[in-house]
């Protein structure tokens, strides 16, 4: 049975709120990593959803009552998927994966334009997010649950993610640890995604005002569910070992993921190009028509090439300025 967001709510577990009081900073290291690692993985707490956020995810939820409703069995256990199929004859997957605290029905302004070009769309949330159930999840079990939907829905010819969204979906097409196996992904388009997890993680840390011994409790928490490093995890890795090509579109504006993450992606990959975008914020990336006309020019069937290993990067590599193609917001 689906529970309503204010039955959610009401039952969630109790951590400290991040405020103008560092509540953490006063307890024991091991304590307040302890809590800090509860809260991270707690998305209804988190403090980057807006005062008005329970209003937009009610206006957003409108443009899924067309989609086909199911749930997906998978190996971090049920989630909620929607299903958009094609006008006219499928010549493709896609699947949608939105970032933390968010929800599938924040991308649904990308599903029109690709069903109308023949592309099935596939959207879900992660677990203890929008209509899938749970109060607490972590990068593991958010992977786990698109492995699932992947290898439910599959193949998926590409996949249009957003911020952490692009974590999951670089560990999905990678199959490293914690996943059992990869499922590949034919292309990549990457929406303000960071690149370096120990920069989230000491964000978070920082604005929790948790201590060096506290930061690495917290963040030993995240290495044991992830069973790799906070250090070494990160986008450029997963890209290079995945191999597969990337649209990184990253908003100058943005105050959540910096814009030299994009910039840093775009350098260490050869198969990833950059497109910036003037006066886009963080989310406001997933609803500006020039970014619509960014992800539709990369995914159209009709530019469908062949997805091949990249070209070894020549001895004189163009720098990201190079590469990077702006557009006006």
């Amino acid at each position: 049975m689906i529970r309503s967001e204010r039955d959610k709510r009401a039952s969630a577990i109790r951590c400290p709120k991040v405020g103008g009081h560092r509540e953490l900073s006063r307890l024991p290291a091991a304590r307040a990593g302890d809590l800090a690692f509860r809260l991270f993985c707690t998305p209804e707490l988190s403090q980057y959803r807006s005062a008005d956020h329970h209003l937009l995810i009610e206006r957003a939820r409108f443009h899924l009552r067309h989609a086909l409703w199911e749930r997906v069995a998978t190996l971090a256990g049920e989630v909620q998927a929607y299903v958009h199929e094609p006008i006219g004859e499928r010549r493709g997957t896609v699947l949608l994966v939105h970032g933390w605290t968010s929800e599938a029905a924040f991308m649904t302004a990308f599903i029109e334009p690709l069903r109308r070009s023949g592309l099935r769309v596939i959207a879900f949330d992660f677990p203890a997010h929008g209509f899938s159930p749970g109060r607490r999840t972590n990068l593991a079990e958010c992977a786990r649950a698109m492995l699932g939907v992947a290898e439910h829905y599959g193949p998926i010819d590409s996949v249009v993610a957003h911020s952490f969204g692009g974590f999951v979906s670089l560990l999905v097409a990678e199959g490293g640890p914690p996943l059992p196996r990869a499922h590949p992904i034919g292309r990549f388009v990457l929406l303000a995604c960071p690149n370096r997890l120990a920069d989230v993680t000491r964000d978070f840390g920082g604005q929790l005002g948790l201590d060096e011994r506290a930061q690495r409790v917290y963040e030993r928490h995240l290495e044991r569910v992830g069973r790799r490093s906070v250090k070494g995890f990160c986008t450029t890795e997963l890209l290079r070992r995945v191999g597969a090509p990337a649209l990184i579109m990253h908003g100058r504006e943005d105050q959540e993921v910096p814009f030299h993450s994009a910039e840093a992606i775009a350098d260490a990959c050869p198969a990833a190009r950059l497109v910036a975008f003037e006066g886009l914020g963080h989310r406001t990336i997933l609803y500006a028509p020039p970014v619509f006309r960014a992800v539709m020019n990369e995914l159209a069937p009709a530019r469908y090439e062949p997805v091949t290993s990249p070209k070894p990067r020549s001895a004189s590599p163009q720098s990201s300025a190079g590469r990077e193609m702006n557009a006006s917001a």
